[in-house]
Parts: C-alpha cells; structure tokens; sequence
C-alpha cells in the first residue's frame, strides 16, 4: 500500500504523515527484500522510459524551480546545480538503465568457509532497510537516489530541497510510474510531500526506528546540522575541497588539460578542483602557463607569493583561501616544496574527498596514492572523474569521506550490508 502524497502546510499533522510515510516504507523495504532481480530490473527500466516520456513536463516544473531561485537571489553555481535540460534528463535516465544493468548484490556471497566442528559459515549482503535521503538543489538526485536503492533492494524516503520541490514531484511520478508497471510497492521511493523544514528533523531523529540511514547531500550547512542531529548513521561528506599537484615530473600539456577540466568543467561540483598546488622544481617552467590558461578560461586566481609574481591579475590568497569550497570559477594556488610539501598540505587543508597527481615519475605516484588519505585519489586524471558514474556505478547517492562501512561514491554495493549465515547438521556448543 502507498502512502498517501498530500501536501501539508507544516501543521501537528506532520508528525503523524512522517511517521506514515516511515511505515509504508519499512513495508515496502520487507517486499523489496525479497523481490528477484528480473523484478527489480523491469522496474527500473520502466523508470527511465517515463522520464524520457515525461521530459516536457519534467522540464516545465524545473524551469518554475528555476524562476523561482533567481528571483530569490540564487547565484549561477546554485542554478547550475538546480537546472535541467534535455541532456541532463537524458543522463538521468541513462543511469537508471546502467543502474539496471549491474550485478544485484543483494543474497551474494562474498565469503564462505568451514570450521573444524563442521558449520559452514558464509556472509552474504542484504539490503540496509530504509535510507532516508536529504538533499538540496540537485533534483536528478531523486532519480539516482531511487534507482540506486531500489536495485539495492532498500526503500527510500527522499526529502528534496523546497528550490526543487515541483521538479522532484514530476521526476518522482515517473520512477512511482516504473514501480506499478513492476508491481512494486509504490512506497518503495517516497518523497516527502511537504516544504516544511521540521520534515528534516523529524527524519533526522529516526522516525522512531523507521529509518536506518541517512544520506545527505548538498551544502556544508546541510551536512554539517545531519551530522550533528543525526540520531541514525550517516553517510556523508562535509565538503570537496580537492586538490590536483603539478610534480615536477609533470608532462606541461597534460598538466594543463587535466587542471582545466579539473577546475572548469563544471565548478559546482563536489569533484571540482579547488586548489593548485605546483612543485617549486616545476614552478619556473609550468607556473605561469597553468595560471594564464585559468585565468584565459575565466578562472579567478587567488595565489601565493611566487603565483602572484606570474601574472598581475592574480589576487593574494589570503589563510582561509586553502580551507574554501568555492564551487564556483576560483582556485587558490600555492607553490609547494615538492611531494611532501604537496600531501603535507592536502593533510592540513583536505577533506578526504578527492585529490590528483600529475606526474610522469612512478614512485612519486604511488607515493601520493598510497599516502594522500582522501576517498578518492588520481594519478594523472581530472578529479572529475571523482564520480560514481564514472565509476560505472550507473549514479552515486553521495561521496561518502568517513571510513566506516562505505567510502568514495555510495552505489549500489555500498548500500547493502551484510549477515551471515551458518549452516550446520545438528552441531551442539560444548
């Protein structure tokens, strides 16, 4: 049975709608469960023919979304991550169909082993039950969301931003669409039917043991007040404040490409570059060719000494400059004293998101991926790729920089859990 989807106005009855949507989706978390891949399957791609079938409407309530921030003061990063177009529906629905195309982990067996008395003992993965999702501009995250739990045979309650309210609603008609074509409960994928912010800390509580994790996603704020309310176990990154390092063994040409699409392709990203560091052996040669590229791709630099000296453009970088997620066309650059001046100053300013080397040199490589302690770490490639499509996870439900039970992009495998199974013939404990 669904849970009714009614708007409410933030009055008493909120308490009693959550606690309604967590019971609808515990029991379709017990359905899911148990459903065959084949099911799950069919179900998700059904979801991508509706988005695809759906992209007018879907893209008519995401440009009242649009209008809407402006109109509020949102800045371009904030769009950004807020608009939709033909291409970016198509890619949602694309990594539903990927999503569908993956292993199902759900009853495999990873280990299996037999102990002196006889018992058969095996861990095999299972769903983590209900993951409630909060999440701010991105409304594609609904769809990611809910594909990725579905197939990992958890139920999901997605509580989405009030800025992306209406295309929510539209892109979760179409996934509830693909779940009655798979007879699937429809509160397999829930969306908080309501702007009202007490709905965040109702989940944040647990709603009274109907919820087993959270997943957010978005800004420091958001993530930082889950972290610290959270009354249930978190997946989580505060922020991305990644790093790319030119060693100098660097090949120049593909420093530069690789530090451009890092920081330029899309600045609103969590997998965004938001600083350079130069090895001071590499500095007279390729530091002020990397700065005049950014600064040519309409980059703000913000630099140390040394960088300002390359360019009058550059600004000064001030202490806060090397802590700063800007999510926006500004880097901070600083010239370091080689491989441990670079991973000393990831350690320092980091955080644990993703970070690249580029070098030619394959010790100082290993050196850096062995030593940078970061979810993510690159050798000669974009932190962009810092992503779980790029993956081949079909989408991410988050970059998870903990170190408990999932880290990196949070995909299908990531959102199960294990039990084990012990097999015997009549063994008693002596």
């Amino acid at each position: 049975m669904s849970a009714p989807l009614k708007a409410i106005d933030g009055s008493a009855d909120l308490t009693a709608l959550m606690t309604e949507l967590g019971r609808s989706a515990r029991a379709a978390a017990r359905t899911l469960a148990l459903s065959s891949t084949e099911q799950k399957n069919r179900a998700l791609g059904a979801m991508a023919a509706a988005i695809r079938a759906d992209s007018a409407t879907i893209l008519a309530a995401n440009a009242e979304d649009v209008t809407d921030a402006r109109a509020g003061g949102a800045n371009a990063a904030f769009v950004d991550r807020l608009a939709l177009d033909d291409k970016r529906i198509a890619a949602m629905a694309e990594g539903v169909e990927v999503i569908g195309g993956i292993d199902d982990p759900v009853g495999k067996v990873t280990e299996r082993w037999t102990r002196p008395n006889g018992l058969i003992i095996e861990r095999a993965r299972v769903p983590l039950g209900v993951v409630g999702m909060i999440f701010e501009s991105r409304p594609n995250v609904a769809a990611d969301a809910g594909a990725l739990c579905l197939k990992a045979g958890n139920a999901v309650i997605l509580r989405g931003g009030s800025e992306s309210f209406r295309s929510c609603r539209a892109i979760h008609a179409a996934l509830t669409r693909g779940l009655r074509e798979a007879n699937l409960p429809e509160a397999a994928i829930t969306l908080v039917p309501t702007r009202d912010r007490a709905a965040v800390g109702l989940m944040l509580a647990g709603l009274d043991g109907l919820i087993d994790v959270i997943i957010p996603r978005g800004g420091k704020s958001l993530v930082a007040r889950v972290q610290s309310e959270a009354r249930v176990p978190v997946f989580a990154h505060l922020e991305g404040l990644c790093h790319v390092y030119i060693d100098g063994a660097a090949n120049p040409d593909m420093a530069k490409s690789i530090l451009i699409n890092a920081k330029m392709r899309r600045t609103s990203v969590c997998g965004a570059a938001e600083t350079l560091l130069v090895d001071r052996v590499a500095a007279p040669t390729q530091l002020t060719p990397l700065v005049q590229a950014l600064i040519d791709a309409g980059c703000e630099v913000r630099g140390d000494e040394a960088t300002q000296a390359t360019d009058s453009r550059v600004k000064r970088a001030s202490d806060a400059d090397w802590d700063t997620e800007y999510l926006d066309s500004i880097i901070a650059v600083k010239v370091v004293d080689g491989l441990d001046g670079a991973i000393a100053h990831i350690a320092r300013h980091g955080s644990h998101h993703t970070d690249a080397i580029v070098t030619d040199d394959a010790a100082a490589a290993k050196r850096f991926l062995a030593e940078v302690d970061s979810a993510i770490v690159l050798h000669n490639a974009s932190t962009q790729f810092g992503d779980g499509g790029e993956f081949g996870f079909g989408a991410e439900i988050g970059i998870a920089t903990g170190k408990f039970h999932a880290r990196g992009p949070v995909g299908v495998e990531q959102l199960t859990s294990f039990k084990y199974r012990v097999h015997g013939t009549g063994q008693t404990r002596p």
